[in-house]
This record gives C-alpha cells, structure tokens and sequence, in this order.
C-alpha cells in the first residue's frame, strides 16, 4: 500500500457535514456515503480515526449568546456528538467495518471510555476509532479535541472535512472572487485569522508540526484522494518541515 501517502489518519468531521441543507439532524444518505469512503481506506489498511461535532444538534457557543451559562452549553454540545458518533459507528457497522467510540465523558453503557493506548491498540487491529464528547472539558471545540487526539494517537495529519474546496481569503459562499490556497503555513493562518480550525486546535498543530489538509467531503472519493497525496484541498504546514507522510 505504499502508493498512499498516510497510514494513520484522524478525520475530522463537523456535526453539520451529516445533515442535509436544513443544518439540524443526521441525513441518512450523507452518513451511508461517508461510512462509504471511509470503508474504503479500512478496506486499503489505512488506520483510521474520527473527531465528530454535534453542530447539527447543539452548540453551546451560540447558547451562551443567548444567556445560556458557557459550560453549561459546551456540556450539551459534548453529548450531540455522542449522538452523531453513535450514528457514524451504526452507519460503519452496516458497511462490514468494526468501529469503537471512546467517549472522553464516561457513559459505559453505550461508549468506551478514552484511553490512548487502547485507541491505538484499536487502530493496530484495523478498528475506525470515534472520539466523542470532544476534550470532556468546556471552553474546548471540536477542533482542539481534533488537534490533541492526533497528536496523542500518533496520526501522520488531520484531514478537515469541509463543505468547500479548501481555505480562501475570503468566504466563497458569499465572494464568488475568492481565491484558494494550495499550500498555507500555520502562521500566517493565525496571522490572518483564516477558519481552518480555530486559533487553540491551530498553535497545537504548529507547536507538534502536524499537518492539516482542508479539502470537500462533498466531491465521493475525497477523502482517498487526500491520502494519496493527490493535489486537492489546502495543506497547512510548518514550511520546510515536510510532513509526516509515509511514500
């Protein structure tokens, strides 16, 4: 399988990539496609991880907005994306592809609790590992539970799956004249405040040099592409660094 450019990849998904246009819910279809790429890559032996966000169920951010205490909201938030881990690990199980969750808050009944080295036994023995409930800690997005589980687990990049083709300089869904970015460096991402992920997930990659490729879950196949180092999306990097992919 050397033709692949990463072995161990972390995924990560917004809770919004698993509804459809109305922004609340889980759409079947969207979840059986991306069960399907993902099917893909275990099929090839690719390890594979995944960060989910519960944004298509709650978010406790726009909820402290709107008088809602914060922690209280991030709490709420952190059990939407159980929800959505839970549907994600159905929708692989359907597919032939054994999957765990491990839930950074304890709930033994329906998750695993996160324990590092057995996440990585887990992707050893050809699992898809989810990572719920984010950090288990509020003020924390799903974006920095994305960061640190890669780096924990020793994947070789993030893969940040988006609704667009890659970061812009400005939003293309509002300035057709938008230009992407083929290759970007984590500070001039923070510099100029681009939404890749946010500013804690951002310095975390930097700080441990860990790539980060934004690309459309929406075009099938992506997701292969992206590991096998075809050119689609944006890679965010160090510079001279290189990345940590495997050729």
């Amino acid at each position: 399988m050397s033709k692949y450019k990463y072995k161990r990849i972390l995924l990560k998904l917004s809770g919004e990539a698993l509804t459809n246009k109305d922004g609340f819910g889980i759409d079947p279809k969207i979840l059986q496609s991306i069960s399907k790429q993902i099917t893909e890559l275990h099929h090839d032996e690719r390890e594979v991880a995944i960060v989910v966000g519960g944004g298509n169920f709650f978010r406790g951010i726009a909820a402290s907005a709107k008088g809602m205490e914060r922690a209280t909201g991030d709490y709420i938030g952190m059990l939407a994306t159980i929800m959505n881990s839970l549907a994600l690990q159905g929708a692989l199980e359907e597919e032939g592809v054994y999957t765990r969750v491990q839930s950074a808050i304890s709930m033994h009944e329906v998750a695993e609790s996160y324990i590092r080295r057995r996440a990585i036994r887990h992707l050893e023995k050809g699992r898809v590992v989810i990572f719920a409930a984010g950090t288990g800690n509020p003020y924390f997005s799903t974006d920095t539970a994305a960061a640190l589980r890669s780096l924990e687990i020793g994947a070789e990049a993030i893969l940040k799956a988006t609704k667009v083709n890659g970061v812009y300089d400005s939003d293309p869904m509002i300035n057709p004249e938008a230009k992407m970015f083929k290759k970007l460096k984590y500070i001039d991402v923070l510099n100029r405040e681009l939404k890749v992920m946010d500013s804690t997930a951002i310095s975390l990659c930097k700080d441990n040099d860990m790539p980060i490729v934004v690309f459309n879950l929406g075009v099938s196949g992506n997701i292969k592409k992206v590991l096998l180092g075809e050119n689609v999306g944006t890679l965010v990097e160090g510079g001279d660094n290189g990345s940590r992919g495997i050729h």
